[in-house]
C-alpha cells in the first residue's frame, strides 16, 4: 500500500491504467484537474475531496500524461483521447452519468465531454476554464513551457496564486519534486511544445456546440487570474443558456485553494440543487 496520498485506486479506462480517487457516497461527481507541471488529481483537489465527499461520491482521476496514470509510448495527448479516458472511467465504474467539475485544462475537457456525450453529464462546473478561444497569456505560456528547476517552479507558483503567502519554499520544493518524477516532465513537455497558441485552439470547442449545451453550469473564476483570462468566464456565461457566474476577488488561478471553503460551499450548493 502506497503512503503517497496522490496514489489511490487503479483501473483500465479506455486502455489507460488510470490512478483515481473515489471517496464518499451519493450522486457521482467527477473532478478533472488542470495541466500544471507535476500536477495530479490529489494536488489539485486535496482541499475539495474531503469537503465534497461528505455529500457526494467524488471521483478524481489523473488524466493520461499526468500524475500517476499510465504514460504509454507514442500516446497522442489530445482532447479526443482524454474524453475517451473520462468516458472509459465512467464505464468501468458502471456510472451512467456524473456531474463534472473541470479546472482550467479540465474545464476544456469537461466542455468537450458534455458536448460529445451529453447524456453522460448531469451538471457542469467550469473553474478558470479553457475551452473557448483566447489569445494565450504570458502566464499560460510560461506554465506550459516549464523547464524543471526550483526557481522556475517558484516563479510559476507566483503566477498561479494571488496570495503570495501561499507560495512557500516548502510548497515550491514539493511541486518541483513532483515535476521531476520519472516520466513526468517527458510527457508534460511532449504535450504543449511551442508555439503554444495552437494548444489553446485545439482545446477550444466550437462556439455553436457550447451554445447548444443543455446542462446547468456554474462558472467560477478568480478576478486576478494571470493564467486564464477572466474574459473566458464572461464568454462562457454568454454562451451557455443555463449558466451562472461567481467571480472571486483577490484570487488568481487557484480558486479551489485560495478560497477553498467558499469554493467547496458554492460547488456543493450548486450540485445539490434540484
Amino acid at each position: 500500500m502506497s503512503t503517497n496520498p496522490e496514489i489511490a485506486n487503479s483501473l483500465q479506462a479506455a486502455g489507460i491504467q488510470t490512478n483515481y480517487h473515489d471517496v464518499g457516497s451519493g450522486e457521482p461527481v467527477l473532478l478533472i484537474h488542470g495541466s500544471g507541471p507535476g500536477v495530479s488529481a490529489w494536488a489539485n483537489w486535496r482541499l475539495s475531496l474531503p469537503a465534497l465527499s461528505s455529500k457526494f461520491r467524488v471521483i478524481a482521476p489523473d488524466m493520461a500524461g499526468f500524475g500517476f496514470s499510465e504514460r504509454p509510448a507514442h500516446y497522442q495527448y489530445n482532447m479526443q483521447n482524454w474524453v475517451a479516458q473520462a468516458v472509459g472511467l465512467l464505464d468501468a465504474l458502471e456510472l451512467e452519468r456524473a456531474s463534472v467539475v473541470g479546472n482550467s485544462f479540465g474545464g476544456a475537457l469537461a466542455l468537450a465531454l458534455a458536448i460529445r456525450h451529453p447524456e453522460r453529464v448531469n451538471k457542469l462546473v467550469l473553474m478558470g476554464s479553457v475551452g473557448v478561444p483566447f489569445k494565450i497569456t504570458e502566464g499560460l505560456d510560461r506554465v506550459w513551457g516549464y523547464e524543471p528547476s526550483l526557481s522556475m517552479m517558484k516563479s510559476l507558483l507566483d503566477i498561479f496564486a494571488y496570495n503570495r503567502a501561499l507560495v512557500t519554499d516548502e510548497l515550491a520544493e514539493l511541486r518541483y519534486q513532483a515535476s521531476i518524477r520519472p516520466g513526468f516532465q517527458e510527457s508534460f513537455s511532449a504535450m504543449f511544445p511551442a508555439p503554444r497558441q495552437r494548444w489553446v485552439d485545439a482545446m477550444s470547442s466550437a462556439l455553436a456546440d457550447i451554445r447548444a449545451l443543455p446542462h446547468h453550469t456554474l462558472i467560477i473564476h478568480g478576478r486576478d487570474d494571470q493564467v486564464i483570462p477572466l474574459q473566458n468566464a464572461y464568454d462562457l456565461l454568454d454562451l451557455i443558456e443555463h449558466s451562472e457566474l461567481h467571480v472571486f476577488g483577490q484570487c488568481g488561478h487557484w480558486t479551489q485553494i485560495e478560497h477553498a471553503a467558499s469554493f467547496n460551499q458554492l460547488v456543493a450548493e450548486f450540485l445539490g440543487r434540484a
